[in-house]
């Protein structure tokens, strides 16, 4: 996996360090995460990479377009790896838990806006909002004993 990485920071004319693969990899298998979390999963394997170095290699991996800066409303800026396809997010409005959807292959109508204002939309971004399987399933009330001998 480490070559994939090296390769795709190649590609984009940037120089492979530890720093940058560790976010790479930090972000592989722990898609959505803030800021904070990709410190913590990096310095696990690296301690001595500084806090301001993981925003910089965020900052520079999202400007070479080999991570995707997400925001949705009322929450910390997220961080993932998948990039180059034009998929959306559902947001948990109880736990903030994140997950992808896929738009529409072929003809993607969510990129044909009633009036583009003359702009030549090439992206849009649709965040979903509901809440996830684990807070419904919390949220439902259980039988107590005393209520089933009724």
């Amino acid at each position: 996996m480490t070559s994939d990485f090296e390769a795709q920071l190649r590609a984009v004319s940037l120089r492979v360090t530890r720093p940058r693969l560790a976010v790479l990899a930090a972000l592989h298998d722990h898609p959505h995460v803030d800021t904070e979390t990709v410190i913590e999963l990096v310095r696990a394997d690296h301690p001595t990479v500084s806090h301001q170095a993981v925003y910089d290699v965020l900052r520079a991996l999202t400007e070479a377009g080999l991570v995707r800066r997400i925001q949705p409303a009322g929450a910390n800026a997220r961080y993932e790896s998948r990039v180059g396809d034009n998929h959306h997010h559902v947001v948990c409005r109880s736990c903030g838990a994140i997950a992808d959807v896929d738009c529409t292959v072929g003809h993607a109508p969510c990129l044909t806006a009633s009036d583009d204002h003359g702009f030549v939309i090439d992206q849009a971004e649709v965040v979903f909002w509901g809440v996830c399987p684990d807070c419904s399933a919390a949220a439902v009330p259980h039988e107590t004993a005393s209520s089933e001998g009724k």
